[in-house]
Parts: C-alpha cells; structure tokens; sequence
C-alpha cells in the first residue's frame, strides 16, 4: 500500500465537497486551524455551489476533485463534508494524476466511497477523520484535532480504548479499511467494493433503522466480508432508529450476533464515526490491534 507524503509547514491543501451543499461560514473555522498548522488552503472553485442538497452539479463537484488530485501542488484534500453524491461523480474521474502524485485524501461517512476505490484501484493510503463541518461550534473532541493532525503530519497515533462486554480478545497486526457501514453495503460488487481480506475491517453507522443494520450485515456475512478478515473494529452506531413494533436488539447486538462464528478479535465501541470523539484512522495502513479484557489498544506507525 502506497504511502504519501506527510504534510509539513508551507504545503497547500484543497478543501473540495463531493456530496452535500456547506457555506463559507462552515468551513471558515476548519481554514482557520489549517492555517495554524501552517498550511496554505485551496478551495475548490465549486465548493459552495448549490444544486438541490449538493455542493453544485455532479460536473461541477467532480470538476474539484479532478483539479485537486492532478494538481501536484495540493499535498491533502480534505472533503468538507457527508452527505449523500459521491458515488454520484466516482466513475467521472481520472485517477491517472493522483498515481503520479498520491496525496491524502480525508473525511468520512460519505467519503468512504472515496476511501474504498482509492484502496482497491490506487492501492494508496487515505485518513478516515473529521471534516471542516466538524470544525463548527466545537463538533468534535481535542483528541479528534490532534489525532488528524498526527495523521497527517507524522503518520503515528495511539489508542487505548475502554473495554465492551461484547469484545473478543486477541492480538493481530493486518490492514484496516472499511468505514460507514451502508456505504460499504452500496459499494459491495462494484470495482469500489471495499478491500479487506485479510485485514482488520471497520465498521460505522448513523441513523438508521436497527432492521437496515441487520439487512446490511447479513449481506455482508453472505458476500463472506466477515469470514476473510483477521478482525473487526466497530466505531460509534449513532442515532438508530426502530419501527413501531421493535426489532428487538440493538444495533451492537445484531452485529455482535454476526460476528459470534467467528475467532478473530473484535472490538466495540471504538472512538471513530459520527461521534464526537472522532479519531483518525489510516484506512490501508498495517496496524495493530490488540483487543484485551478490560480495554483494547490500536497501534498506527
């Protein structure tokens, strides 16, 4: 797996939108950290556009994205926020530049369509993290900002993460790639899907119905994504939602029943997704964890 380069003080970064609408005032805080960190930033010429919901048309959103990633110049782009529209403009772009010079590529929720194709067609590095939304009304933990800070200028971060009832102990070192859960579920047979045999494969989710959790981690199982890895990191399960008469289980539950046939380790409740403690995670990147009884600890160098 290709590494890019780390940032260092000087270096330009783009801030692009491929999915929902954000205004300048939104990202102007995440502009205002950057420069701190000593970065010069970029905007897209489309990032505050508005179609319906998006940041623009899809040409107008993979127009950003094409110009950050062949511009050698730009050595990070950060993608202000979710949504929905990514997969939207996947197909529409040249990946041929960002081979030439990779670059990190940041954000998460809808972002992880972008995560997953550059895992499996570039064979690159990207960081699962807080984006400039997150930058508003202090969205975010001081541990998120420092681990996406450590991500991108050293390469290093780690966690020692209380333990979960429904942890399995175990200590492996493999691959990580994954991110939300629904996203993955849309991706799954097609040239995105995500990479993760023999590897550690995170998971994360927002707002959905507990029987969607189900729906989807059976498919999951069935497309043996939970047989060919060497474990499974499960971040925040935010704001799940149930119909009138109850599915019965949480969404830990339903996962954790997935899970059961299997002997890799497993960990619960780690600090990444749409929480406020959202910590950075180098999707691609071989790391270690180990889960024990009483916490588990995660290893990126």
């Amino acid at each position: 797996m290709l590494t890019p380069k780390y940032l260092k003080k000087g270096d330009k970064v783009g801030i692009i939108s491929t999915a929902r609408k954000i205004s300048a005032e939104e990202v102007q805080p995440a502009i205002d950290v950057f420069n701190q960190w000593g970065l010069e930033v970029v905007k897209g010429g489309n990032l505050h556009s508005i179609d319906n919901q998006f940041a623009g048309t899809e040409a107008q959103r993979a127009l950003d994205l094409q110009y950050m990633l062949n511009d050698p110049n730009i050595k990070a782009i950060f993608c202000a926020r979710g949504g929905y529209g990514t997969v939207q403009i996947i197909d529409q772009i040249d990946w041929a530049g960002f081979r030439r010079t990779p670059k990190w590529v940041v954000g998460y929720s809808d972002v992880t369509v972008l995560h997953s194709h550059i895992q499996r067609t570039c064979n690159t590095e990207s960081i699962h993290a807080v984006m400039p939304i997150n930058f508003v009304d202090n969205a975010m933990s001081t541990e998120a900002l420092s681990s996406l800070h450590n991500a991108l200028f050293t390469g290093k971060n780690t966690y020692t993460i209380p333990g979960h009832k429904f942890n399995r102990p175990g200590l492996i070192q493999a691959p990580i790639g994954g991110g939300n859960l629904s996203i993955l579920y849309s991706l799954l047979g097609s040239k995105s899907e995500v990479k993760s045999r023999n590897g550690i494969l995170f998971i994360e989710d927002l707002d959905e119905y507990l029987y969607h959790i189900d729906r989807m981690m059976m498919n999951i199982e069935r497309n043996e994504k939970l047989r060919n890895i060497k474990g499974i990191i499960i971040g925040g399960m935010s704001d799940m939602n149930d119909n009138e008469v109850p599915f019965g289980k949480s969404a830990e539950e339903i996962i954790h029943e997935k899970v059961q046939r299997y002997k890799y380790p497993v960990c619960f409740n780690f600090p990444a997704g749409h929480i406020h403690d959202n910590r950075a995670i180098i999707l691609g990147r071989n790391s270690l964890l180990e889960v024990k009884e009483n916490e588990t600890i995660f290893i990126q160098r």
